[in-house]
């Protein structure tokens, strides 16, 4: 009954699972501040909450990604969902720290779900379809974290915040329900066995680079725990690159399609576009909430900031489709070119355009604009250099990638705002410097991005598929 699913059904249930799992990334942001009250613990305690569900998400998508290529990417995704579900479940009957911690780690699970709907669509809609779906699928994870802010933020100000976890564990339950019925399996299998040392290797170096990314501006960059760590990171990486070129078949990674030109360039480029989307997201909302004696900020309550960032994640849904238009008739590079173009113009408009709201909402939109279409291209630069078999691993790395430039983002503006302060009454604000220099950053990122992109080969050859999406 699955296979005769209309692709429109197909598109719509996956896009709709990646906009829940961007709402588990955006779920404690608004109530950050309230925690340590709500759950009797630490302010640095509350902020694992945001970190353990990073780095979930980062050591998950790569192995959910090659168990999708090896026994099936519906089954992986199905998985993410349910871990997504079971975490929101135990978040809404909790108030202790550590069990409400539990919840956010199995909810950061489900970020493989938005590199396995990808390569689902790859294998199971007509070609026609191919380019819109991955553009749809791409977006929704800056979408979702646009609707959710307002809507976290407004649970926030008026119930009870278990209702948060709720109705997260809700919606994964429909979510399952629609992809058990609407969503076909996958019948392209690589096979072979799973390569458990390096799923374990890949791990252990991941959280090694990650923690101190994440909480470098706590612990102190120059601190022995963060030089430990990225010291461990490196030669943990070392030596599981090692391990994944000598291992005779079936590695976690494939790092000699990887190494590609088109491959690697385009998750360089990744990691830039996350920091340059990311930032405009991030601080959007705080600097709207900022009293007006800052020189940037509007006065606007948790709920009033959110709204007036709805725009933003309209603007991803609207413009994701056009990003499979441009890449169909010029290319992916060219919409991945364009893309971080607005991603650059919109972030250093930031710089100098803080008085107006009207203004403020319009030069934000920009840059989800620029994401949407750079977004909604990067798959398909994957794909058409990578075997079919390989599609939801390949993916799956690309999405860390995005992983990997989001934090550093993170870590960026938690840096240069803690630094750079003015005091309004009894109270201290990050300085309009700090978010000048947050914009200038993201701005350089995105121009270096569309550098990469360009310098991009195209590959040799291109599977029907993804010729059309391209």
């Amino acid at each position: 009954m699955a296979r005769t699913s209309a692709p429109w059904s197909v598109v719509a249930v996956l896009a709709a699972s990646g906009i829940s799992v961007s709402l588990m990334q955006t779920l404690a942001v608004p109530l950050l501040p309230a925690f340590p009250r709500l759950l009797d613990t630490t302010p640095s305690n509350a902020a694992w909450l945001i970190t353990i569900t990073l780095l979930t998400g980062a050591v998950c998508a790569p192995v959910l990604g090659r168990l999708g290529d090896m026994y099936g990417k519906r089954r992986m995704l199905l998985a993410a969902l349910a871990s997504m579900t079971a975490g929101s479940a135990i978040g809404a009957v909790s108030s202790e720290f550590l069990v409400v911690l539990a919840a956010r780690g199995l909810q950061g699970v489900a970020i493989g779900v938005i590199p396995l709907g990808i390569s689902i669509m790859r294998d199971e809609l007509p070609p026609e379809r191919v380019g819109t779906g991955i553009a749809v699928m791409s977006s929704t994870l800056g979408a979702g974290g646009a609707i959710g802010l307002p809507l976290t933020g407004f649970v926030a100000e008026y119930a009870d915040w278990h209702w948060l976890f709720a109705g997260a564990a809700v919606f994964g339950v429909l979510q399952l329900l629609l992809v058990t019925l609407l969503v076909p399996e996958s019948p392209v299998r690589s096979g072979g066995r799973f390569d458990l040392g390096g799923a374990v290797g890949l791990s252990a170096a991941l959280l090694c680079l990650l923690l101190p990314v994440s909480r470098g501006s706590t612990w102190g960059w120059a601190s022995p725990e963060v030089l430990l760590l990225l010291s461990a990171a490196a030669v943990i990486f070392v030596g599981w690159g090692w391990y994944e070129l000598r291992l005779p078949t079936g590695p976690l990674v494939d790092l000699r399609v990887s190494a590609r030109p088109a491959v690697l360039l385009t998750n360089m480029a990744s990691v830039l576009i996350g920091v340059a989307m990311f930032a405009s997201f991030m601080v959007s909302a705080q600097m709207l909430q900022a009293p007006a004696a800052t020189g940037y900020g509007f006065d606007l309550s948790l709920v009033a900031s959110g709204l007036a960032l709805l725009p933003v994640g309209g603007a991803m849904v609207a413009f994701s489709p056009l990003s499979a238009v441009i890449s169909r008739r010029w290319g992916p590079k060219v919409t991945v070119t364009a893309g971080t173009s607005l991603l650059a113009v919109g972030n250093l408009a930031r710089v100098a355009v803080h008085d107006s709201l009207a203004a403020v909402i319009v030069v934000v939109t920009v840059p989800a604009i620029g994401a949407a279409l750079a977004y909604g291209a990067v798959p398909a630069l994957i794909m058409r250099a990578v075997p079919q078999s390989e599609t939801a691993a390949a993916n799956s790395l690309n999405a860390l990638c995005r992983s990997i430039g989001t934090s550093s983002c993170s870590a960026i503006v938690a840096t240069v705002t803690a630094g750079i302060l003015v005091r309004v009454g009894d109270a201290t604000y990050p300085g309009l410097t700090a978010y000048t220099v947050i914009f200038v950053i993201a701005g350089g990122a995105a121009v270096l991005a569309g550098a990469i992109a360009l310098l991009t080969p195209a590959p040799r050859t291109e599977p029907a598929a993804v010729s059309s999406a391209a």
